[in-house]
């Protein structure tokens, strides 16, 4: 039973930690770029918008099509920085407690 004890702490701690990260996924942003900086996409780890940028330069009515590649291409990027953030805190979450080596956290996260 005093395994079962300590298990029980132990997953309550774990639920604690993951808990704190997700709340830190909401305040930890990142920033996509293309077109050489000049168009910017700011996402929480979480994926949530937070702003656009585009400089003036790149508005062009007449050529759509290249703000529309450049605001796709910022977006993966910015897309790709969160889910590395997410993975790196939610990783950050998960260490130090005890968890058998490859077992899979949620989202992917290696232990």
């Amino acid at each position: 039973m005093k395994d079962l004890a300590g298990l029980m702490k132990q997953a309550q701690e774990m639920q604690k930690k993951m808990s704190e990260a997700q709340a830190r996924l909401d305040e930890v942003e990142v920033t996509g770029e293309s077109g050489a900086g000049l168009l910017r996409i700011t996402l929480t780890a979480k994926g949530e918008p937070r702003k656009v940028s585009i400089d003036p330069s790149l508005i062009d009515p007449s050529e759509p099509e290249i703000l529309e590649d450049l605001f796709l291409a910022a977006l993966a990027d910015a897309k790709r920085k969160a889910d590395q953030a997410q993975a790196k805190l939610l990783s950050e979450a998960a260490s130090g407690l005890g968890l058998p080596p490859g077992f899979d956290m949620p989202f992917g996260v290696k232990s």
